[in-house]
């Protein structure tokens, strides 16, 4: 059996900013994200990894340096370009709202109706490639190692995207299990490479927040 650790990137500047960051935006860590990470390693302390996968992002790869650091064991670490963010195109450096103002309705389907989602009308990525491309990463890693835990760590949106296209949902039903938050974890496993089934989604009780903050999610 392959069971796959995704983990969110820490918080940055941007997301508490509200600022779309995409494939090609990047923004700092927040200090308070140093301390969640250290959290999220000492809740993984009791996993042994067999390997490490990470996006090339800065965000997501000191989260994963950072992390790797902090567990028990060594673990090795792959960049791999397929867990880039999601190319948001003209959305990219924007904040939430004028991004809203701008471009009302698409930006309601990226969020709420991803088969409406039309990518032309800002140059982004559809989410179809997106799928594509986290399901094959995926793949790649089982595939390399059928038994044992790897741990994948990438970013927000693309997570979403290519956790429940690989469990199988809709375009339709892509939103249904709602958003990842930083520094989160879900966790899926398969026995033959091909069939995948939820363990955790977007966990976080190791971080112990006492109020939720919408700005984590988004």
């Amino acid at each position: 059996m392959t069971t796959i650790y995704f983990i969110r990137h820490g918080k940055t500047e941007w997301n508490l900013a509200e600022h779309y960051q995409g494939a090609h935006g990047d923004s700092p860590l927040l200090e308070a994200s140093h301390q969640d990470i250290r959290s999220l390693a000492a809740s993984l302390a009791g996993v042994k990894f067999i390997h490490a996968y990470t996006s090339p992002l800065k965000r997501a790869r000191q989260t994963a340096e950072e992390l790797i650091a902090q567990l028990p064991t060594p673990v090795a670490l792959t960049v791999d370009e397929r867990l880039i963010e999601f190319d948001l195109g003209k959305m990219e450096g924007m904040t939430f709202s004028a991004v809203e103002r701008e471009w009302p309705t698409t930006v309601d389907n990226f969020h709420h109706h991803p088969e409406r989602f039309d990518p032309t009308v800002v140059g982004s990525e559809s989410f179809e490639a997106v799928i594509d491309r986290l399901k094959a990463a995926v793949l790649d890693y089982c595939h390399r190692y059928p038994r044992g835990n790897v741990l994948v760590v990438s970013h927000g949106a693309a997570l979403n995207a290519g956790i429940n296209g690989i469990l199988g949902a809709s375009l339709v039903n892509l939103k249904q299990r709602g958003g990842l938050s930083n520094t989160s974890t879900t966790v899926i496993q398969t026995t033959d490479q091909k069939h995948f089934e939820l363990v955790k989604w977007n966990d976080t009780e190791y971080l112990h927040r006492t109020q939720v903050d919408p700005t984590d999610t988004v």
